[in-house]
């Protein structure tokens, strides 16, 4: 089961440790195949290469070099504080109009939201321009961590016009930020997004579980509701190994 710690005493029972094949390589085939057969789920923890070498009467360095191939393949995760981990699986995101939340649900994940900050504050200068209001006017502003099936995979930025004040942060946590703004008869037609890359900084490194200063995607938006009015100006970073960006090119 997903989470659950596996043992592979059966997966490698059948090692050939007299063959050519090297003992590492035949190690990360055999975990890779269960992986992708589904044999061990998303989500699983693998026990300590100690542990792993120690039952399997293997070397250490052996053991540590076939996890290193599964983590090259994108296949494993190494987590602070969990260990070895099986990758969840990426999503990948179409470049429509959609919320995360929405991708999420719609790629067959269990979003979750954690409201990291939820106030009013005086708007930027880009902000300003973003929403079209007035430089230190007040907007709202939401800064929330999205995971997808319990693993942290972006960190959302959003400002919103004053009269959206009144959305609560219950609200936040239980559905995607276009639900709320479409139930409040908010129509949204169009938006101008940015796509990016960039180093993680302050504390997204930590609420992304990745390395301090590892590489993120990016993306900026601005959306626009049917009157051309701005009502959403947003930016977020996205772990590179959890998600992925999708477009269609059509010649011209």
């Amino acid at each position: 089961m997903a989470g659950d710690v596996v043992q592979l005493d059966d997966l490698l029972a059948t090692l050939d440790r007299t063959g050519p094949m090297p003992l590492y390589f035949q190690v990360s085939s055999a975990i890779e195949r269960a992986i992708r057969s589904g044999e061990i789920a998303p989500g699983a923890r693998l026990e300590n290469e100690i542990a792993i070498a120690q039952r399997l009467g293997l070397s250490r360095p052996t053991i540590r070099r076939a996890m290193e191939e599964l983590v090259d393949k994108g296949l494993l995760v190494r987590r602070r504080g969990i260990g070895t981990q099986v990758v969840q699986g990426q999503v990948t995101r179409q470049v429509e109009l959609t919320s995360l939340y929405e991708d999420l649900q719609n790629s067959h994940h269990a979003p979750g939201t954690r409201v990291l900050v939820h106030d009013t504050r005086p708007a930027d200068d880009a902000t300003a321009a973003a929403l079209s209001v007035p430089a230190g006017s007040d907007v709202v502003y939401l800064r929330r961590q999205r995971s997808t099936d319990g693993v942290p995979v972006a960190v959302l930025v959003n400002y919103l016009p004053p009269d959206f004040a009144d959305i609560t942060t219950d609200q936040l946590e239980a559905k995607g930020l276009y639900q709320i703004l479409r139930a409040r008869g908010v129509t949204i037609r169009v938006a101008n997004q940015r796509i990016g890359a960039r180093r993680a900084h302050g504390d997204e490194g930590e609420l992304l579980d990745i390395d301090k200063g590892g590489p993120v995607l990016t993306m900026e938006r601005v959306a626009y509701d049917a009157s051309g009015r701005a009502v959403e100006f947003g930016h977020h970073c996205y772990r590179p190994d959890m998600y992925s960006f999708e477009t269609t090119l059509v010649a011209k």
